[in-house]
């Protein structure tokens, strides 16, 4: 009996939990930052191509046949028209716009780490609290900021090196290392908060600590972003190796000298 009524507790905890999400919106499919949504347009882009010249090789395909075997009646007429549609459907669909893999976020340029992170933080909203989720959607555009701070500076710096971890490495790591969490147990109280709520806390801190990289970015000094990135770096650096159960770190923002 007491199992059953933990679980009626926790299945109706999980159904509170999924209502809250969507009226705050978790499922928004909308780009969390510009950088993402350039990337989807891009796609867009390459797809509107092939599917323009597919269509012209149907055409093509069709006029080159009634050439040769003077004309190609209605029938003829008919099959063009439905292989035009196949295409189009087709090539309409396929390819898929891929989620970008985690361990390659980190990789290209400035503008390509940022919207590969924006990408993969959007894939990952339909999973997450809604309180993480407005959190995401903050971050994205902090992360767009932050791209363009970054495009300025040399790549060489061990400062960019150091920011582009936190926000290529260590940020999703938070977020994979939450999903691997079961979700029957997302709620359950481990040192007096639960997994949904440990999450939405981090989040809070890297937001915090992005905004505070910004403005350290703005003023030039580059000597105090490398101590504060070899301190993030030591906050979030095993947040790819946990086991799945999230950890909220503590931060304090180190001494600048």
């Amino acid at each position: 009996m007491a199992g059953e009524a933990h679980d009626s507790a926790a299945i109706l905890a999980s159904a509170r939990q999924s209502l809250t999400h969507q009226r705050a919106g978790g499922r928004r499919r909308g780009s969390i930052g510009r950088r993402s949504a350039e990337l989807k347009r891009r796609h867009l882009a390459r797809k509107a191509a092939r599917v323009a010249l597919a269509i012209g090789a149907v055409m093509l395909a069709t006029m080159i046949a009634g050439l040769v075997i003077g004309g190609i009646g209605v029938v003829g007429l008919f099959a063009a028209v439905l292989a035009g549609l196949a295409v189009l459907a087709f090539f309409s669909t396929f390819p898929r716009l891929k989620v970008p893999d985690l361990r390659a976020l980190n990789s290209g340029d400035v503008r390509t780490m940022v919207g590969r992170t924006e990408l993969w933080l959007e894939a990952q909203r339909p999973a997450l609290p809604a309180p993480a989720v407005r959190l995401v959607d903050r971050i994205g555009v902090q992360l767009d900021g932050l791209g363009v701070q970054l495009e300025g500076l040399d790549p060489a710096e061990p400062a960019v090196a150091e920011v582009r971890k936190l926000v290529g490495e260590h940020l999703p790591g938070m977020v994979a290392s939450y999903r691997r969490i079961p979700a029957h147990l997302r709620n359950e109280q481990r040192g007096g908060r639960s997994a949904d709520q440990q999450l939405a806390d981090a989040l809070g801190k890297v937001s915090g600590e992005i905004d505070e990289i910004s403005r350290q970015l703005a003023a030039g000094d580059l000597d105090a972003l490398a101590v504060r990135g070899r301190y993030l770096d030591y906050k979030y650096g095993d947040a790819l190796g946990e086991a799945p159960q999230l950890q909220s770190p503590q931060l304090s923002p180190p001494k600048e000298t």
